[in-house]
């Protein structure tokens, strides 16, 4: 690197003085000294959710290989398998406990995800998980049907699905829909596809929403003022 000063003094007799010829500036150049980087170790700090431990059930089983785990409860059987930057371990009391394996920024963001993870299919595999859909409209319902879901929502035919294995679905006073499971990613699935059906419009409110969903309204157009 070099440094550049300019002199207004007397015209420059260099090779770089082309300008002292019309302006009187002199251009010279400073040789500088070189520049140092200093590299330090910036250490990540831990995740908030990915250092709680997890309480194991005793109604739960647990099988631990390595960066693999598996549950089984009365409800059904998850498994997980664990990326190399995390790892989970299974203290003396019984609890389990996800740690990270190095210190990067990669490493901090899946100890959350898979400590959230594990406690989901713990929790899968004992309590169960559910999701609760509401139908508003006029002439909105829903029914089940042996193992599929049956929904009027005002089109020129009713719509079918079929329940995915693993799954249960519930209607309640036809407006109603739980659907019920271990696997939480499942069921979170198979809601947003019922609800994809008639999302909610925003000026009346119409369509498919979660129980405990704020649809943000619009105000309708102003009729024409006499």
């Amino acid at each position: 690197m070099a440094s550049l000063s300019l002199s207004l003094h007397h015209p420059c007799n260099s090779r770089t003085g082309f300008l002292g010829k019309r302006q009187g500036i002199c251009l010279h150049v400073n040789p500088a000294g070189r520049v140092g980087f200093v590299r330090k170790t910036i250490e990540c700090k831990e995740s908030r959710i990915g250092k709680k431990p997890i309480e194991v059930p005793s109604n739960v089983t647990l099988t631990l290989e390595e960066q693999f785990i598996k549950a089984k409860g009365p409800l059904g059987e998850l498994s997980l398998n664990y990326p190399g930057e995390v790892k989970v371990v299974k203290e003396e009391s019984g609890k389990l406990r996800v740690s990270k394996t190095v210190e990067t920024k990669r490493a901090n963001q899946m100890h959350g995800l898979f400590r959230t993870l594990t406690d989901n299919i713990i929790v899968g595999v004992s309590k169960g998980f559910d999701k609760k859909l509401q139908l508003v409209g006029v002439g909105y319902r829903a029914a089940v049907e042996g193992k599929d879901l049956v929904m009027n929502l005002g089109f020129s035919h009713p719509v079918r699905m079929a329940v995915p294995e693993g799954l249960k679905v519930k209607v309640e006073e036809n407006t109603r829909i739980i659907v019920s499971g271990y696997d939480k990613s499942e069921i979170g699935q198979f809601a947003a596809s019922i609800k994809k059906w008639r999302p909610p419009e925003p000026y009346k409110g119409k369509g498919i929403r979660y129980a405990d969903e704020v649809v943000r309204r619009k105000e309708g157009k102003a009729g024409k003022k006499k």
